[in-house]
């Protein structure tokens, strides 16, 4: 299963995104949508899950899980979006990691692209796409493609689209 990775849109959907996840079966939101225009421009092409931000309005909110928690090709994914990062969860994260934490946990929030792995949690595999919008703080906009195989996630590709603010 090839995986798009996408966060903090804001509300802006770079139309190379379209274009590097043109192969994904899926693409996955971390939150901070923005607009459900983004959502249905993706879902025009692909299958979608996502999860709501903290900046993202009661049409999204009432739409999609503040945490999306499935198995993918053996893989157990867990995609929220505000978990902190390894080793500084937050509360409400760590408690659920301490009781059975996934393989690969997924989040956005902070707009900063971060990989990890996490041994206090089996070897669990933190993963920020980083922010593909215009809106934050983040100088470089930056999504990730990876697949699921197995149980295994494999071939993890990290694409910056550009300086926030520009299209080219």
């Amino acid at each position: 299963m090839k995986i798009g990775l996408l966060s903090d849109t804001h509300g802006f959907l770079d139309p190379k995104i379209l274009e590097y996840f043109k192969d994904v079966d899926e693409i996955w939101h971390a939150g901070d949508i923005g607009d459900i225009a983004v959502i249905e421009a993706l879902e025009k092409k692909k299958t979608v899950r996502a999860v709501f931000g903290n900046i993202d309005s009661s049409s999204l909110y009432n739409r999609f899980p503040e945490d999306w928690m499935f198995t993918c090709e053996g893989v157990e994914v867990w995609i929220t979006h505000i978990a902190g990062s390894p080793p500084r969860y937050n509360e409400r994260i760590m408690k659920q990691l301490k009781s059975h934490p996934p393989d690969l946990l997924i989040c956005g929030h902070s707009h900063i692209m971060k990989a990890q792995r996490d041994p206090q949690f089996d070897n669990m595999l933190y993963l920020n796409p980083g922010a593909a919008g215009n809106h934050g703080f983040h100088h470089i906009k930056t999504i990730v493609r990876f697949e699921l195989a197995e149980g295994k996630i494999q071939n993890m590709q990290v694409i910056e689209l550009g300086k926030r603010g520009t299209i080219k």
